[in-house]
């Protein structure tokens, strides 16, 4: 899942997503052939993954938050702005973390891995509309 990849040997790299705002995921294949995904904005460190839906979520967190820095949390931590931002966010976040799936969420809050799935909806909602936003008041 997420791990921080300063990492720049890589055999194929290219433009998975591309955001406004500087932010991005880049596919790449790495020298042992396995294909990663990486997110990337500026002042953020890298983290990588391998699953896309998973660096697509951490993107939508990134938005829904206006941004947030991980570095400085430590291997368990959770930035600030993601956890005051809301249940749903905190929830979305913690799926983009290693060994977290929906069933852990859902187990850990106490809810069915549907209502988990629905958090999840509305922070890629609200991140749509805060990108679409952004673009309609010249962002890019």
């Amino acid at each position: 899942m997420a791990q921080t990849d300063n990492s720049n040997t890589v055999t194929d790299l290219e433009t998975y997503r591309e955001y406004i705002l500087g932010v991005r995921i880049t596919e790449r294949t790495t020298a042992d052939g396995e294909t990663r995904y990486r997110f990337e904005a500026p002042d953020h460190q890298r983290i990588a993954f391998d699953d896309p839906d998973m660096a697509t979520l951490y993107a939508d967190v990134y938005f829904d938050v206006n941004g947030f820095q991980e570095a400085g949390t430590g291997d368990r931590g959770v930035p600030p702005t993601v956890i005051q931002a809301g249940r749903d966010t905190l929830v979305a976040y913690f799926l983009t973390q290693d060994g977290v799936d929906v069933h852990w969420a859902a187990s850990f809050y106490g809810e069915k891995p549907e209502k988990i799935e629905r958090y999840v909806s509305r922070v890629r909602k609200r991140s749509k509309k805060i990108r679409e936003g952004a673009k309609e008041q010249g962002h890019v």
